[in-house]
This record gives C-alpha cells, sequence and structure tokens, in this order.
C-alpha cells in the first residue's frame, strides 16, 4: 500500500468545539469545513493533518462510531518548553507536568475537549539501558 496522506480522524459529538480548540491551541488552519466534518492542517506544516468527524455520522458503520478516549495525538515540536508555557498561559489542562523521560522524550500531556490526550514532545537523547532499544538511525541526538 503506497499512502498518499496519514492523519487521526477524532471522532466527536461536537465538531464546532473541538475545531476551535485546535485552530486555538494548536496553530491549525480549517482546509474543509462542514457541519459533520472539518478537515484542519498545521500553519507550520502542510504534511501535520487532522479531521473531525461527528461521531454518529452515517458514514461511520455502526460498530466504529462511539469512544476516542482510547487516543494519543503526539505532536513532536522544536521547542516544547515554549509550548509548555503557551498551553499553561491559555489554562488547559497539564494531565502531565513538563517531564524528562530516561526513554529519550522531554514532554508534557494536556487533553482537548473529548478526553483525546496531547502528547507533546520534544525528543532528547536517552540514557541507561534505553540507548540500546533505538535502531542506530533513530536514537535521538
Amino acid at each position: 500500500m503506497k499512502c498518499t496522506q496519514y492523519y487521526p480522524v477524532i471522532q466527536t459529538k461536537d465538531v464546532q468545539a473541538t475545531k476551535a480548540f485546535y485552530v486555538d491551541n494548536f496553530r491549525f488552519k480549517v482546509s474543509f469545513d462542514a457541519d459533520w466534518y472539518c478537515h484542519l492542517q498545521s500553519s507550520e506544516d502542510p504534511k501535520v493533518n487532522i479531521a473531525i468527524l461527528k461521531g454518529d455520522h452515517e458514514t461511520i458503520p455502526a460498530e466504529g462510531r462511539g469512544s476516542t478516549a482510547s487516543l494519543i495525538l503526539n505532536f513532536e515540536v522544536e521547542d516544547v518548553d515554549a509550548e509548555f508555557e503557551h498551553i499553561k498561559k491559555v489554562g488547559l489542562p497539564l494531565l502531565k507536568p513538563l517531564t524528562d523521560e530516561a526513554f529519550g522524550q522531554r514532554h508534557f500531556i494536556t487533553r482537548d475537549p473529548n478526553g483525546v490526550l496531547i502528547d507533546v514532545i520534544k525528543p532528547i537523547p536517552p540514557v541507561g539501558q534505553f540507548v540500546d532499544q533505538y535502531a542506530i538511525d533513530a536514537l535521538p541526538a
């Protein structure tokens, strides 16, 4: 399979509130907007996209309709400290404070209005046993 694009689709009861959350807090812009579906694209990188879909829309098979409670979106960023300060300033919930992890991440976690977790990450050099768990060409510098 050769993919031409890949992006998560968040099912929600409130497309407009979810759209506003990502536009206002994570610098996405709207590229398609309907009352049941919205496609967002990063204003900083057109390869980064998220879609928002009304969770009970007829295009979703019945067994696929529902919750996003187990979904985590990872956003790798250049300056996680600046993003952390922004999130604190705008008052989003902080579920995990800014933390350096031995496995090679400096990150924090917030959530969107649907309960989707958002992990904002800056790769950092791993320490100890975690160094050997990386492929050589994937080791964060």
